[in-house]
């Protein structure tokens, strides 16, 4: 036991999860009906498409499979990925309490009645229209195909990385389809990814560079 608690120390950053999910359950009862309305007028030419329920619930596989895949294989890429993740996660969580926000989006009847109309009206049901910005789940998204991207195992496996972005894509598409955020929940969301990457990944993106062109001298 002695071994294997200390072979898997790493995995102490998640704790942080408890901290997240509290603070999101308090902000989900203390942010209900008086908020700043989140609403772009592109809102308003997204069409519903139930389908989309799909990508958006494969987002909880996407995220804890590459949480799970990376702290048994890579260390260093684990720390990377949960850095990228848990920075964003708190950022949505300062922004959500200090300027509490919401839409009306959400269609309030369905024109069809499949199983894929009542997995949304349970995701309705289980989860408000208040704290979207940054959307977590398009943030999330685009953290874990990064971390899939920069993964050197994983560029042997082009079918994952296309994989991985085609659920992405999905994904984020899925917030907007389903009325689940506004457009501006996801830009917010890839401005966040983007101050966030040369955080994470810069650094290396550097060191690689020279490792580059200290190749390319010596063969000159």
């Amino acid at each position: 036991m002695k071994a294997f608690l200390k072979k898997y120390k790493h995995a102490w950053i998640l704790s942080y999860l408890v901290v997240y999910l509290a603070g999101f359950a308090i902000l989900e009862k203390t942010v209900t009906t008086r908020f700043h309305v989140v609403h772009m007028a592109i809102d308003d030419y997204i069409p519903f498409i139930e389908y989309f329920i799909i990508p958006y619930m494969l987002w909880f596989l996407y995220v804890a499979v590459a949480i799970v895949y990376f702290f048994f294989t890579n260390v260093s890429d684990y720390y990377k990925l949960c850095c990228f993740l848990f920075v964003g996660m708190t950022v949505f969580l300062i922004v959500s309490a200090v300027y509490p926000n919401g839409h009306y989006l959400r269609p309030s009847v369905f024109k069809n009645d499949t199983i894929f109309t009542d997995l949304v009206q349970w995701l309705y049901a289980t989860d408000t229209s208040t704290n979207l910005f940054p959307s977590i789940h398009v943030y999330n998204s685009l953290a874990v195909h990064f971390s899939v991207m920069k993964s050197e195992k994983l560029r042997q496996y082009k079918w994952v990385q296309i994989g991985s972005g085609i659920l992405m894509t999905s994904i984020i598409l899925a917030t907007m389809f389903l009325k689940q955020h506004s457009v501006f929940d996801v830009i917010t969301a890839f401005l966040l990814a983007t101050v966030m990457y040369p955080l994470v990944y810069g650094r290396e993106w550097q060191q690689n560079r020279k490792k580059i062109f200290r190749g390319e001298l010596q063969k000159i």
